[in-house]
């Protein structure tokens, strides 16, 4: 059966995979990424890792290639790394498929993280019936892409999809990463709700009866709110009428067939997907929402590194479109 290595690089840690035709992965391995240690031990990781998954699959003829998938906007025509934000410090500028074919003499591919994860939602999951849909993954930030006619909206040099950074209060805070105001990652990703439940807790007296139990991080804000926390709902309700703002957006902008979200935000299942329909419904023109889906997406966690080695398969040995 064909294999290909996907490598998926975020801020905090590198997803390095063995992955079939099927889109099973066959081996894994996981480093961090200690960002913070500079782009070259970042590359130097990468080559690493790779280098591990080739000797564990037999040497680089036992792959057709090798499949990258980054946080950042990347020019996926040459695989170079076109901006990278804080989570990255360093990585703008970086050629990562230059580096990779030179060292490993095999055809590579690069794109954004969140393209990747849309390329595995069309292979393998979610997307598989459908032509035209938005892929959102809210977890640390919040990323976006957009397939038409079955492909991936490109833009001028593959920045296109950037929909975390769409704004949705332009009285809103100013966004680290982009420079925008009251951008949708500000709301709706992990940082975003737990910078939400923390200047909630702040507005509330300290020692007040009722003051809710749990911390500013987004994984207890989440956990609360499912169990009926009120303190939580104010912060969830500040999430969804946000996230839903946008999500009708992209709908009246893009009339797609569905609307694919994943991540850790939308980890909670259908209690999540039902408050954010809610919103949606209420904001989108009925004709425009009748025709598309909010869906979960089905490639799960794995759908960066899966989606990564997939575009081998895709774009084969020329490495792109």
């Amino acid at each position: 059966m064909k294999q290909a290595i996907g490598v998926d690089i975020g801020g905090t840690k590198i997803h390095f995979a063995l992955v079939d035709e099927q889109g099973a992965i066959v081996r894994r391995l996981i480093v961090p990424t200690d960002a913070q240690a500079g782009a070259e031990r970042v590359m130097a990781k990468v080559l690493a890792g790779i280098e591990e998954i080739l000797t564990a699959a037999g040497g680089p003829d036992a792959v057709e290639g090798i499949g990258i998938g980054s946080a950042g906007q990347i020019d996926y025509r040459t695989g170079a790394v076109e901006f990278a934000g804080e989570q990255l410090p360093g990585w703008t500028g970086m050629p990562i498929r230059e580096i990779v074919e030179k060292r490993f003499g095999k055809p590579a591919c690069v794109d954004n993280d969140v393209n990747v994860i849309a390329v595995a939602e069309k292979m393998f999951g979610a997307g598989r019936e459908y032509d035209s849909f938005v892929c959102l993954a809210l977890g640390t930030g919040v990323g976006g892409a957009i397939v038409e006619a079955g492909r991936l909206v490109r833009g001028t040099y593959g920045g296109a999809g950037e929909l975390g950074h769409v704004t949705v209060d332009f009285n809103g805070p100013r966004c680290p990463s982009c420079g925008n105001n009251g951008c949708i990652e500000l709301y709706a990703s992990g940082t975003g709700i737990a910078r939400l439940g923390k200047e909630h807790l702040e507005s509330m007296t300290a020692g007040t009866e009722g003051r809710p139990a749990w911390a500013p991080d987004s994984r207890e804000v989440v956990q609360a709110w499912v169990e009926g926390d009120a303190a939580a709902a104010k912060v969830m309700d500040t999430v969804f009428r946000a996230l839903g703002a946008a999500v009708a957006g992209f709908i009246h902008t893009l009339n797609p067939q569905a609307v694919i979200i994943g991540g850790g935000v939308s980890g909670t299942g259908p209690v999540f997907f039902e408050a954010l329909e809610k919103e949606v419904k209420a904001r989108t023109s009925p004709g425009m929402r009748k025709v598309c889906r909010l869906l979960p997406a089905y490639v799960g966690a794995d759908a960066g590194v899966i989606g990564a080695a997939a575009q081998v398969w895709l774009y084969g040995a020329k490495g792109t479109e």
